[in-house]
């Protein structure tokens, strides 16, 4: 391929971000957007971008002989039948985190682009971003010798509004997702167990919903070390995205990012900037690379750097951590869907 040819499904806060990260790689074309929503303000937004096709129909897309691969943004309930009607166009993925909220409907979607033979990335973004690469490198090269802790804090600056917490799967699915992929990522290891607390400190629109809004998990991955993440859905003082590897020969930890470095330091205080404000803020190059990675994968046949596999790790991690938290004992992570079918407990 000489130039890849773009179809957008979902066309919201994250699909227009997409859009606009692609439409500054030469190699590529965006054919058409589709959103259930469509109407003149994303025609507008279209026609300034010179995209030609704006539509309420994703089929138009995925039924495009001209458009090479999707990119797919929209709630994540369409993330399956989306990439099993891709895959059977023979289009190459993109989608967005998670791939569902069901492992075995997840098991389906992959089984479909293996079955077709097309490239599927999932978007976690994060692996991208340039400090926990850096992790991933000096724990890869052997710097702090063999890991034996690893801690991932992670904390939102506000909470999502009442209407999203009902549809976002929980926690665990949908937040602290991106640090059980991190965990992964960094740590090179598969999780074997999990014990998940959670409580509901901020606000009890959470628990309204069956969910919790703080959460700390513990890990054991295969390679015998342990692991800690924290999520909370309100740090008054701004994201806060750290990781640390502590290991045999030593340790590598990155801190937050911030709009500037400067420290100003006086007889009344010593003041810095906060974090950067959130995740469009912090993960900006992050979105940016990822989304050229895919489409190099693309142009000279490589494999994705982020599969349907770790998608598929990652939910079934949070499936196991969900199941803890309200069985109050460890999950083991292959147990966690036996378990669900003894349990109450939904997916």
């Amino acid at each position: 391929m000489n130039k890849i040819k773009i179809g957008i499904i979902g066309a919201g806060r994250i699909g227009k971000i997409h859009a606009d990260n692609l439409l500054r790689i030469p190699q590529v074309e965006i054919i058409a957007v589709s959103d259930l929503f469509a109407g003149p303000e994303l025609e507008a937004w279209a026609a300034s971008r010179q995209i030609q096709t704006v539509t309420k129909d994703s089929h138009e897309l995925i039924d495009n002989p001209e458009i090479d691969a999707i990119f797919i943004c929209s709630s994540t309930d369409t993330h399956v039948p989306l990439i099993q009607l891709a895959a059977l166009a023979g289009k190459h993925i993109f989608c967005e985190k998670p791939i569902s909220m069901d492992i075995t409907q997840t098991e389906a979607a992959i089984a479909a682009v293996n079955q077709a033979g097309v490239k599927l990335q999932i978007g976690f973004n994060r692996r991208f971003d340039h400090n926990f690469k850096r992790v991933r490198e000096v724990v890869q090269g052997g710097t702090i010798g063999d890991p034996h802790i690893v801690k991932i804090t992670s904390r939102d600056p506000n909470p999502p509004h009442a209407d999203y917490i009902k549809v976002s799967g929980g926690i665990f699915m949908d937040m602290m997702i991106h640090d059980f992929d991190m965990a992964r990522y960094v740590a090179g290891s598969e999780v074997e167990e999990v014990y998940a607390q959670g409580n509901v400190l901020i606000n009890p629109v959470f628990a309204e919903h069956g969910d919790v809004d703080t959460a700390i998990v513990t890990l054991r991955f295969q390679n015998g070390a342990l692991g800690v993440i924290d999520n909370s859905r309100q740090a008054v003082y701004g994201y806060d995205q750290r990781v640390e590897v502590f290991g045999s020969k030593g340790s590598v930890a990155v801190a937050n990012d911030h709009p500037n470095t400067a420290v100003i330091s006086t007889a009344d205080a010593i003041v810095s900037e906060k974090p950067l404000h959130f995740f469009l803020e912090r993960y900006q190059a992050a979105y940016m690379e990822e989304t050229q990675i895919f489409i190099d994968c693309l142009l000279n046949n490589k494999p994705v750097p982020v599969s349907g596999y770790d998608g598929m790790q990652a939910e079934r991690i949070a499936l196991a951590a969900k199941l803890s938290s309200r069985l109050g004992r460890p999950v083991k992570v292959s147990e966690a869907l036996d378990l669900l079918k003894q349990t109450s407990v939904s997916q």
